[in-house]
């Protein structure tokens, strides 16, 4: 009787002490190897939208986070989008002097991450920065 309660109980502390040495080891929400943020990222879990877009930009796999995904799966992810003609001035003279000025695009809450829509769908990730 003791064994079957033993394994679990050992079981569930393992994984307390895995999840809790992640923790230590990545404490800050803007590192994307955070638990919080990976978490995130796999869809698990909710995170403040302004850290996670901030926390993108050191993400190496940040690109898998819009492409292919239509806008109300861009919309759900990130809380809301914004038009170019909505963004903030710089954002919106970035894009109007860019290679992207033809095409439709999106930008992330009011971050720097500026999403190009081909069809329904999104194609490309662009960090604007130094325009």
């Amino acid at each position: 009787m003791k064994r079957r309660i033993l394994i679990p109980v050992i079981i569930i502390a393992a994984i307390a002490i895995f999840f809790g040495g992640w923790q230590l080891m990545y404490p800050d929400l803007g590192d994307p190897r955070n638990v919080r943020y990976v978490f995130w990222n796999a869809g698990l879990c909710s995170m403040d939208l302004d850290i996670a877009t901030d926390t993108m930009i050191g993400d190496s796999d940040r690109a898998s986070l819009v492409v292919g995904k239509t806008v109300p799966e861009l919309r759900s992810r990130f809380g809301f989008l914004l038009e170019s003609t909505q963004a903030l001035p710089y954002l919106r003279n970035c894009y109007q002097t860019s290679f992207w000025k033809d095409k439709k695009v999106l930008f992330i809450r009011t971050k720097p991450w500026m999403v190009v829509i081909e069809g329904d769908r999104a194609t490309e990730l662009v960090l604007i920065k130094g325009c």
